[in-house]
């Protein structure tokens, strides 16, 4: 599916967290890992490249560090292209600890502009130990809320799952109604009926293992809660299905999950 993982770093711990997740893709699929350094002038190049290099021996990858005066993400956009079948994991912030609409700059325009599915992880702040671990990845989550833009990231999901030899998880969240005695979640049925068909198929159509959940409550709330404490989870996600768009490029619904699962979600415009 991917012959090689891009992993931009900065010098910074931020950016750095992505890698378990990352190696983790490596470690399943047999891909190329490659880390980017962007620097701003020439000057900055050569200490840029050792440190990029050094960080990617550890990581058993190969490191590039190139100079841009202009737009970052522009750079890593051009990487990425330039060796067919990249993909892009990245962290949602690095050095600056700022978020732009729960995406750093750089991060949004690279899913705006890159024309392909980023993995973003929102970095925490971790303790350094164990960051150059790999994190297996069992299981490709995929919210469903019943619209066409929220169904087009299906074959994406589905594929990725079968790429890394993980399951399927098909969800969707039913807002509570404030009418319904509580001992009767309304919609279950429906839902139940809704997502597990829809499961059903793409274990049919895209010869991936597949099961499903309904949750309760805000849907990214929902979510955050069924993937509490789990590392070994992938979203996938569109940047918005039937709720209006937030400031930026990113749903509420997708930047609620980036805020609070604490996971990577592989994510691109509809």
């Amino acid at each position: 599916m991917y012959d090689r993982i891009l992993v931009p770093v900065d010098g910074s711990a931020f950016c750095e967290e992505v890698l378990p997740h990352a190696l983790g893709i490596v470690r399943a699929t047999g891909a190329a890992l490659s880390l980017l350094r962007v620097v701003a002038d020439e000057a900055e190049q050569a200490l840029a490249a050792r440190q990029v290099g050094a960080l990617a021996a550890e990581v058993s990858g190969d490191g590039r560090a190139i100079v841009a005066a202009g737009d970052v993400a522009d750079a890593i956009i051009s990487e990425a292209r330039r060796v067919p079948g990249t993909l892009v994991a990245m962290t949602s912030h690095g050095h600056s600890g700022l978020l732009e609409a729960m995406l750093g700059s750089v991060a949004l325009r690279v899913v705006r502009h890159g024309g392909q599915p980023v993995v973003v992880h929102r970095p925490r702040g971790a303790s350094p130990e164990g960051r150059r671990e790999p994190v297996r990845i069992a299981s490709v989550v995929l919210p469903l809320d019943g619209s066409q833009v929220a169904d087009a990231m299906a074959p994406e999901a589905a594929a990725f799952a079968r790429w890394i030899g993980a399951d399927l998880t098909v969800v969707t969240a039913i807002a509570p109604e404030p009418d319904v005695a509580r001992d009767i979640p309304p919609g279950d049925i429906l839902e139940s009926s809704f997502v597990r068909a829809r499961a059903e198929d793409f274990a049919t159509r895209y010869g991936v293992r597949a099961s499903w959940e309904v949750l309760h409550g805000e849907p990214s709330e929902a979510i955050a809660r069924y993937l509490e404490g789990r590392r070994d989870v992938l979203l996938a996600m569109t940047t918005h299905g039937r709720r209006p768009l937030e400031s930026a490029v990113l749903g509420s619904v997708t930047a609620g999950c980036l805020r609070r699962c604490g996971i990577p979600i592989l994510t691109r415009l509809p």
